[in-house]
């Protein structure tokens, strides 16, 4: 059986082609697939493989000083369906696009802090506590009480802050994401605009559901990840939404018992938006990607489901 490990850390790295090239290379003798984005502040990847696979490189990476020490995280990947269909190893200029030239999580943060801390955060009447996943992700999960920010990605949440909060009347801000990687640099969003109390989720929710005890578990519903299981429940384990292959969106067994689903070309969320062009695309493909399945095969057109909405392949972010 298949497992996922996700991982990131903040750091200043060079040579960004010799490693991208170096990675890919290890990641692919060890039959892994997924995705590691490479930028000058750090590294963010997921990797699907057998454990042992997975283990080797992780002490690989471990070997090399910038990544001594990184935190990972293991899920299993209960599905037959693969959870990536490929590997990448890309250089970007930010591993999460925030587009705030001038922060600097790999300096500052916000106070990391674990599920009992932040099971206390969620209780105090002074804390306000933000989502700062996008929309589609909050809708399959999060915690009662918790701010939806309304985005559509991440790159909004400045304009977000700049709207709805002040520094001198939200002195004590509370913020979590799926893995912990988008809260580091929000949380350094923060304090560079002058918020003296910024918290983040240490690892985000993936650590907080694989750390907190049953009976203190604060989570409602799912959590939504970026790859070929589309959320995973309390326990890690694959989650009960599938994802529209036209629209990528993350779908409830409601959705998918709604007059407007059709397998692999439209669901409610957006069956009114597609023109007949569209969707004979749509209907072309699922043909093509049942005839490769019936030969055994994967169709080449065939695109992993994840929202167009402004994600990303990574699903620790």
């Amino acid at each position: 059986m298949n497992e996922v490990m996700t991982f990131y850390r903040f750091v200043d790295l060079e040579g960004l082609a010799e490693l991208r090239d170096a990675l890919e290379a290890a990641a692919d003798a060890l039959e892994l697939k997924g995705t590691i984005l490479l930028a000058d502040e750090g590294i963010n990847g997921t990797l699907a493989g057998a454990r042992p696979k997975l283990d080797a490189f992780r002490d690989l990476l471990e070997r090399r000083p910038a990544f001594a020490g990184m935190p990972f995280r293991f899920s299993t990947a209960a599905s037959d369906t693969p959870v990536f269909y490929r590997l990448k190893v890309r250089v970007k200029p930010e591993i999460v696009a925030l587009r705030q030239p001038g922060i600097r999580p790999a300096e500052r943060t916000g106070e990391h802090v674990d599920w009992a801390r932040w099971n206390a955060l969620l209780d105090d009447p002074d804390v306000v506590v933000i989502d700062t996943r996008n929309a589609y992700e909050i809708a399959v999960g999060t915690f009662a009480g918790a701010v939806d920010p309304g985005t559509r990605s991440f790159r909004q949440l400045p304009d977000y802050v700049a709207g709805n909060l002040d520094p001198a009347r939200n002195r004590r801000v509370a913020m979590f994401c799926t893995g912990g990687v988008r809260c580091e640099k929000a949380s350094a969003y923060l304090l560079e605009q002058g918020f003296e109390a910024v918290y983040q989720l240490d690892g985000g929710v993936l650590k907080y559901l694989e750390t907190v005890p049953a009976e203190a578990n604060r989570w409602a519903g799912e959590c939504f990840v970026f790859d070929q299981r589309v959320s995973v429940d309390t326990e890690l384990d694959e989650g009960s939404y599938e994802s529209c292959h036209a629209c990528r969106r993350p779908l409830t067994v409601a959705d998918r018992a709604a007059p407007g689903y059709q397998p692999g070309i439209s669901c409610p969320h957006c069956i009114d938006s597609q023109t007949p062009a569209q969707r004979s695309a749509f209907a072309e493909r699922e043909r093509q990607e049942a005839l490769a399945a019936r030969r055994g095969t994967r169709h080449v057109g065939a695109a992993p489901p994840a929202p167009t909405t402004g994600s990303r392949r990574a699903t620790g972010r």
